[in-house]
């Protein structure tokens, strides 16, 4: 067998360290996709500001899991 063809524990840091930062993106572009189409929708300011609070949660989720998948991918470059 192949030493190059192993599967390490870095390598599994580093790929699901990707795969986190690839949903914490695309809950970010969602967000500020569902932000963008409120404020186009000329709400009153009471119901924009009630459609804003239903996207922060989703939005620090998302910084946080994309942030904590930075932070995988450098530890898996680091510790190889």
């Amino acid at each position: 067998m192949d030493a190059t063809s192993d599967v390490t524990i870095f390598d599994i840091l580093i790929w699901s360290g990707a795969f986190l930062s690839l949903v914490g993106l695309v809950g970010l572009i969602w967000c500020i996709v569902f932000v963008a189409k409120a404020r186009r929708a000329n709400h009153s300011e009471e119901e924009l500001r009630a459609k804003l609070r239903k996207a922060l949660p989703l939005n620090l989720g998302s910084l946080f899991t994309s942030v904590l998948g930075l932070m995988l991918i450098i530890l898996g470059i680091f510790l190889a």
